[in-house]
């Protein structure tokens, strides 16, 4: 009885006993839940004061009252009505849904190779549709829809070369050591390939006239200025086919997570979900980075940040965060940054990338010393 009354919870409105480990568990999920709606509530708002707040302000009655207007067709507000819903509302939607977009992919990558630097900005493959959209730009001439197809189709291609080269062990059908053999090929790979990509960017900017390279500088900063409704809604309409499939692999994702041998034994085809979550991952940050050029560590962030604030790896709470980075570091760019800069307006990759940059230099160090 007492080794009863030592591993079990006694309730006080029924008496019975429960498993104190189960106990835990529920209260863990309590908590992931009520922190991942905090998250919710917080991109609501930033999403709320990029729409409302900033150099031209909106009132909330005026907002509803305009985008009643143009949904129903009735009277437009001169003005106020093209800023809002030609301007602040699409950058606004479209900065939500790549910060959605960038946290998930980052998190699918570091959970599934168990490593906090494989993000899509360290692996390579926002390199591979920078490197494709400033060589459709520089040599072809090519601009919008374009541009943002070379980029979808330079961030798979190189993404298939470092899947091509990681194949054996984790991402084959390897597993144990092998797998993670593997996943640190990956990364290698990705980092080596990511330099030489740099490379031919930097020569092909020195190559081009300065009106052609200011265009491509910005774009491959990030930059969430050339915003529309028909990016947000390819966007959108993509994303609701990948975040369902995202959802149907976390489940074999977490088995994943004890191993490949482990996962094996519980009957998770490893190779084949492996891929699929490569595809998906991969996908993902490349339909961002088409939209919106590849704004800087924000996949990077997402994941560890989400970590730490709901004490458990979460791919809606590292989505959630991807939303906010983007959203808050876009606020800053458009209406803070010129107060401070007279009147310069930052694209939004470069305000994620003073942020990820010594976050990446913490998280390194933090790491040494664990290992330590």
């Amino acid at each position: 009885m007492r080794e009863r009354a030592d591993n079990a919870l006694k309730t006080p409105e029924t008496g019975h006993y429960l498993p104190v480990r189960a106990s835990n568990r529920t209260l863990l999920s309590h908590t992931l839940l009520d922190r991942t709606a905090v998250l919710a509530a917080g991109v609501v708002l930033l999403l709320a004061a990029g729409i409302l707040l900033g150099s031209y302000t909106v009132t909330i009655p005026d907002f509803f009252r305009i985008l009643t207007a143009h949904l129903t067709g009735g009277e437009k507000i001169p003005g106020a009505s093209f800023i809002v819903m030609e301007a602040k509302l699409p950058r606004a939607v479209i900065g939500t849904l790549i910060g959605l977009a960038f946290g998930l992919s980052g998190a699918l990558f570091q959970t599934m190779l168990r490593n906090p630097l494989a993000s899509p900005d360290v692996i390579g493959i926002s390199y591979g549709a920078s490197a494709a959209a400033v060589l459709a730009i520089v040599v072809f001439g090519a601009s919008g829809a374009a541009v943002s197809g070379a980029a979808l189709g330079g961030a798979m291609a190189v993404a298939a070369l470092i899947y091509g080269i990681s194949r054996t062990g984790s991402l084959g059908l390897g597993g144990g050591s092998r797998g993670s053999a593997a996943g640190s090929r990956l990364i290698l790979a990705g980092v080596g390939i990511a330099a030489a990509l740099h490379a031919m960017v930097s020569f092909l900017m020195t190559r081009a006239d300065i009106r052609t390279a200011a265009e491509a500088l910005i774009w491959i900063n990030g930059s969430l200025n050339s915003a529309s409704w028909d990016r947000a809604g390819v966007l959108a309409l993509t994303l609701m086919v990948l975040v369902p499939v995202a959802a149907l692999l976390a489940g074999p994702l977490r088995i994943l997570e004890l191993g490949d041998d482990a996962a094996a034994g519980l009957g998770i085809r490893v190779g084949a979900t492996r891929l699929g979550l490569v595809l998906t991952a991969v996908a993902l940050a490349a339909v961002a980075t088409a939209a919106a050029g590849p704004v800087a560590f924000v996949a990077f962030l997402a994941g560890p940040i989400a970590r730490r604030f709901t004490g458990k790896a979460s791919l809606p709470a590292s989505a959630l965060v991807g939303a906010l980075v983007v959203l808050a570091a876009d606020y800053f760019a458009a209406n803070i940054a010129p107060l401070l800069l007279d009147g310069t307006v930052l694209p939004v990759g470069v305000v994620t990338g003073a942020l990820g940059a010594p976050f990446l230099l913490w998280l390194l160090v933090t790491s040494n010393r664990k290992d330590a």
